[in-house]
């Protein structure tokens, strides 16, 4: 139990469902279609979609989608992989020719074919009880009206602007500048496209003129995208992968999104006695840090496209993990484990539902940097995500840029699983911490007891491409002592991640949990 004499929030708890996400209308309008009949799945839908006007920063149509899935009456786990793949035309070997070494994130290059929509009516049409038309039919006139702009996103947006480029700055921006806090904010163009998928399903999106509007204007960004290639978009369903940290089954999304990382790093702690250490202590953060290190470099070496990863058995055995934890010095942090040469940024929503039934739906929803590729539709609006830039152009790398491949993935929803019964949904934003967040919150809870709601408040550190983040939440002795270890420390000038979940008792309450450090909250009924 949190100590109520100090700043927090309590978990909410309820019987008959639950939704967490990072902006209250999301929460809402997930909560009223549950109460009109809905299951998690329409639920989760109709959050998601409107978030994509919440944070249009974070997400939107034009991103790409990952859902971990329980259905009712079951423990299994489903997984659907929602994220768009390059071009038939894309080319790694062109762009190196143009002196590239890099996908330039603000190009058509960066562009994938947005997945997100397609998955969004697969798992509506398999799993969904109203229909795609009644759970979009509420969304939609939050896109014609517009919603009040809520501090963390007018933060964001403000962080953000030169990223839009065209006619982006008109949907996006007002009169050149961001939107204040309160500002209401409409996308009316994406309104009518949302009509169309209602009544049309999938091909309301990839094919007609809104596929037509968004090849057009990548076409004369100087992009290779035909409609055939939107045309062809579809999602996969999938098995999960697992791993144990100390009785807890870490269930993750399989490649090419990152979560083998995430159990990586949580088999590389397992050789720690975690639990003995202060949990907001420089000696935790640094062991933290150090298996981040090793376990991202296996991941900017060996994670891409599913039909391109060969040795995702050899990041998940635990005798792979032994060897990496030996390489830690619990006293002297380690240089950069490798150079990291995917382009990984932060921006990202997550929203988990459980229903009366105990469906639960854990889904994670992005256009990649903020505002994406900063290039938007002319028609309609739609802003395009640039997880192209999530590819390298390293020749052989499994990852490098191909036609018709999927790039390495941040993002990717999370579940737990114990003694067979799974307990508990749960997603960590942040772009390149997700997997560190997925392995600190794991620990949070297991070696040091806390429940979702406290260990998503804990303070959070994150060492990033050779530079330690540390939050404001640790001391300056803290942040004194990881400096003496080696570590370029730094406060970064807003928060790492944010985080959500929902809690399964056994005894038959849901108990939710939502991070201050975003605009959402968790409520159920």
């Amino acid at each position: 139990m949190r100590d109520f004499q100090l700043p927090g929030r309590s978990p909410v708890l309820a019987t008959e469902g639950m939704c967490a996400t990072s902006h209250p209308l999301g929460v809402k309008v997930a909560l009223d279609t549950l109460a009109r009949g809905g299951n998690a799945v329409d639920a989760a839908i109709a959050g998601a979609v409107l978030l994509g006007l919440c944070e249009p920063q974070m997400t939107g149509l034009g991103g790409d989608a990952f859902v971990l899935m329980k259905p009712a009456g079951s423990d299994d786990i489903l997984a659907l992989n929602g994220s768009g793949r390059a071009p038939a035309a894309a080319s790694a070997q062109k762009l190196r020719a143009q002196g590239l070494k890099a996908v330039p994130p603000t190009s058509p290059h960066s562009v994938t074919v947005p997945g997100a929509v397609d998955a969004f009516c697969a798992l509506s049409d398999t799993h969904g009880k109203l229909g795609l038309a009644d759970t979009l039919g509420p969304v939609i006139r939050y896109f014609e009206t517009g919603v009040p702009v809520a501090p963390r996103v007018a933060f964001d947006w403000s962080e953000s602007t030169d990223m839009l480029q065209g006619s982006a700055r008109d949907t996006y921006l007002v009169g050149g500048n961001p939107p204040g806090i309160g500002h209401q904010f409409a996308l009316p163009g994406q309104a009518e496209v949302l009509r169309r998928i209602a009544d049309k399903g999938r091909a309301g999106f990839y094919e007609g003129e809104v596929a037509a509007d968004m090849v057009a204007t990548l076409q004369a960004a100087g992009g290779v995208h035909t409609e055939a290639d939107f045309a062809a978009t579809a999602c996969d369903w999938t098995d999960p992968i697992s791993g144990t940290y100390k009785g807890t089954e870490l269930v993750e999304h399989p490649p090419n999104g990152q979560g083998a990382t995430a159990i990586l790093m949580t088999n590389i702690l397992s050789h720690f006695d975690i639990a003995a250490l202060d949990p907001f202590g420089a000696k935790r953060a640094h062991i933290e840090a150090e298996a981040a290190k090793l376990a991202y470099d296996a991941r900017n070496r060996l994670l891409a496209d599913p039909d391109h990863t060969a040795r995702l058995a050899h990041m998940l055995d635990m005798g792979t993990a032994e060897k990496l934890a030996a390489l830690i010095n619990p006293k002297r942090a380690m240089g950069a484990a490798a150079s990291l040469t995917e382009s990984v940024h932060k921006d990202t929503i997550y929203i988990t539902v459980v229903d009366r039934d105990r469906m639960a739906v854990s889904l994670i929803y992005s256009i990649f940097n903020n505002f994406g590729s900063g290039i938007a539709s002319d028609k309609f609006g739609i802003l395009m995500q640039n997880r192209g830039a999530g590819f390298t152009l390293d020749r052989w790398h499994p990852n490098e840029m191909g036609p018709g491949k999927r790039p390495m993935h941040t993002i990717i929803p999370g579940m737990l699983r114990e003694n067979g019964r799974v307990t508990m949904p749960f997603g960590v934003m942040g772009g390149a911490y997700q997997p560190n967040g997925h392995a600190r919150f794991l620990s949070n809870m297991v070696d040091f007891g806390m429940d979702a709601q406290t260990s998503i408040d804990a303070p959070r550190a994150f060492s990033d491409n050779g530079v330690m983040k540390v939050e404001r939440g640790y001391s300056d002795t803290v942040r004194a002592e990881l400096y003496a270890m080696g570590h370029a420390v730094v406060v970064p000038d807003g928060p790492i991640g944010g985080a959500q979940a929902i809690r399964i008792d056994e005894s038959g309450y849901l108990e939710g949990a939502s991070d201050a450090r975003k605009d959402g909250c968790a409520l159920g009924y």
